[in-house]
């Protein structure tokens, strides 16, 4: 089968929104080429040997995704176009904006993936492995074995891996953790793995949801873990100690109204995918639903937030 690779070269602050727009348009898979983050693991020792220069220009990040080479994509590119105009409506700026767009084998594809996934320790437990590197495991780790496929979502985004940082500080044995927007189900896995009971987990694409569904397996949590198609909190029942929105400032202004209903007494929320520039926006929607800000965690200009019910 043949796939379309779609690039755009674009801001920080406009990555995960452009990410959002391919996920809508059906794409199955997206690459975040962030020269910050490249730099980061160069220096971190997370690689034996990288032969990926010193990155220099650390404004412009690439974003790839794919969709089927079919008779509707020429309708979606379209689509792709004008949604990124649309951006600065919602005062996000889309930087170059410069889109490419080319054939690729569905095998060139796959293959392609080693080349930016390898196995990296994302907070104090939490290890991500992909399956075809070794990793020699210490007793306090939590291996998560995550190979992408035609999905996105490694956990090694600014965005992700504060979220991991911060399930690693409130996930008690027991939890029930309410995970929207999953993606490849890494942040529910990751729950499960640090001793929550139950995890209900939504995400608006199918393939989303089949791919998270499959990870949960692979990593022996699907018991706990319980994947479906949802929006926002729409099909999560009951109530829950933690709720995780790795989402976007605007959606997260929306959702925080009927946060208060859904977290039980002293719950958090982890909310993430806020680009810097909009923290003031949601930290204002947050107070003004009676909801207190633990704590705030920014790298690589992008910020998580811990928000509490009951606090203050």
């Amino acid at each position: 089968m043949k796939w379309a690779e779609i690039s755009i070269q674009t801001t920080h602050e406009a990555t995960e929104a452009i990410a959002d727009i391919f996920h809508e348009l059906g794409s199955s898979g997206v690459v975040i080429e962030d020269p910050e983050l490249v730099n980061a693991y160069r220096r971190s020792g997370a690689w034996d040997y990288c032969d990926i220069p010193e990155q220099t220009n650390l404004e412009v990040v690439t974003v790839k995704a794919y969709l089927p080479v079919d008779e509707q994509l020429d309708d979606k590119l379209k689509v792709f176009e004008e949604q990124v105009n649309e951006l600065a409506n919602h005062h996000l700026d889309k930087g170059q904006g410069s889109i490419q767009c080319q054939e690729i084998n569905e095998e060139d594809w796959a293959s392609s993936w080693k080349d930016y996934f390898h196995t990296v320790k994302i907070g104090e437990r939490i290890v991500i492995k992909p399956s075809w590197e070794k990793y020699e495991q210490t007793e306090n780790d939590l291996v998560i074995e995550l190979d992408p496929g035609m999905a996105f979502g490694t956990g090694t985004h600014h965005t992700t891996a504060m979220c991991i940082r911060y399930l690693e500080e409130v996930v008690e044995p027991g939890s029930t953790i309410f995970d929207i927007g999953t993606g490849s189900g890494i942040l529910a896995v990751a729950a499960a793995k640090l001793g929550a009971a139950s995890v209900q987990a939504v995400d608006l694409d199918g393939v989303a949801v089949r791919v998270a569904t499959e990870n949960a397996a692979i990593n022996q949590v699907n018991e706990i873990v319980d994947i479906h198609t949802g929006n926002l909190l729409t099909g999560l029942f009951g109530q829950a100690d933690v709720i995780i929105a790795n989402i976007i400032a605007d959606v997260i202004i929306q959702l925080v109204e009927d946060i208060p209903g859904r977290l039980t007494d002293n719950g958090v929320l982890i909310a993430s995918g806020i680009i810097a520039e909009r923290l003031s926006d949601v930290t204002a929607a947050v107070i003004a639903n009676h909801l207190t800000v633990d704590k705030v965690m920014e790298e690589g200009g992008w910020v998580a937030m811990l928000v509490r019910k009951g606090g203050g």
